[in-house]
């Protein structure tokens, strides 16, 4: 079992969860997923490292609980624990790879939108603590749905934010922030890092294109059972079949085929919907009882 050290909510159905696991915290890198089951009985949740911390032992993860089974997990509480907690999986970014002398030699750009702030931070803080400079966009459709603003700001050269209704920082989409800095300001990055909405990383890959701009994006939503045994996670890189849980799940952004990998990660909206309201009806019947046994 896994102890919930710290739950907290970032924003509406968004909950921060500090893991007591060790053996991950010591071995994880910035890009790597876990696998997590509420139960014995839960369905496995690939869910990307948000922070971890070797010496205390812990890692910390952003759920967001649109279905069935992230609520469930979302309902347990501090003192709760997690049947399963297997990791760290997947491939490590890119940069962790990278020597440290060449490193500091270059200036990354992140973009994050939504809940694909919380992955991006690990990173820029990685690269922070090796002196490397980051900037960083994070985009939301209301101030209210933002997360990781502050940790980021302590760790990012630049923090820009963008809200859909203009809430905070700039009002439009993260793109159209990416354009002004990289097209009208003319500043110059080594690699753009993007992690979020599958339609979000598409257009930030067509814009980086065009300035000839290295871009790397994670898919880590396409993931199921997080072994690629499934082949959920199938998505076409560069004219080749890659599996995101296994050999990914970053990517280079400028090669991955978006418009499939839309249609892939619809492909299991029904039965979403059918667990969400047999979930639904279980509680139901639940509640019922509660009150028949008053």
């Amino acid at each position: 079992m896994y102890p919930i050290l710290e739950k907290r909510a970032l924003a509406e159905q968004i909950w921060l969860m500090k893991i007591l696991a060790p053996r991950v915290a010591r071995s994880a890198r910035p890009g790597q997923f876990v696998i997590v089951r509420a139960d014995e009985r839960g369905e496995r949740i690939p869910l990307t490292i948000s922070d971890y911390d070797a010496a205390e032992g812990s890692v910390t993860l952003v759920i967001q609980a649109i279905g069935a089974s992230t609520r469930k997990i979302c309902a347990l509480g501090e003192g709760d624990a997690l049947a399963d907690f297997a990791g760290p999986l997947g491939r490590p970014s890119e940069f962790v790879s990278t020597p440290p002398e060449e490193l500091r030699r270059k200036r990354f750009l992140f973009v994050a939108g939504g809940v694909g702030a919380a992955p991006v931070y690990p990173q820029v803080k990685w690269l922070h603590e090796r002196g490397v400079a980051a900037d960083v966009i994070v985009g939301a459709k209301t101030r209210g749905m933002l997360i990781y603003t502050e940790p980021m700001r302590a760790v990012a050269g630049q923090l820009h934010i963008a809200t859909d209704d203009g809430s905070e920082g700039d009002k439009g989409l993260v793109t159209q922030v990416l354009e002004r800095l990289v097209g009208e300001q003319g500043r110059r990055y080594d690699e753009c890092i993007a992690i979020g909405p599958m339609a979000m990383m598409k257009f930030v890959a067509l814009a980086t294109k065009k300035y000839g701009l290295k871009t790397t994006v994670s898919l880590n939503t396409l993931m199921v059972d997080g072994t690629g045994m499934c082949g959920a996670c199938r998505v076409t890189v560069g004219g080749r079949t890659r599996f995101t849980c296994v050999e990914g799940p970053e990517f280079d952004g400028h090669e991955v085929d978006f418009d499939e990998a839309m249609r892939r990660q619809g492909m299991y909206r029904n039965e979403e919907q059918r667990a969400a309201a047999i979930e639904a009806e279980r509680e139901a019947g639940h509640q019922c009882k509660i009150g028949l046994d008053k």
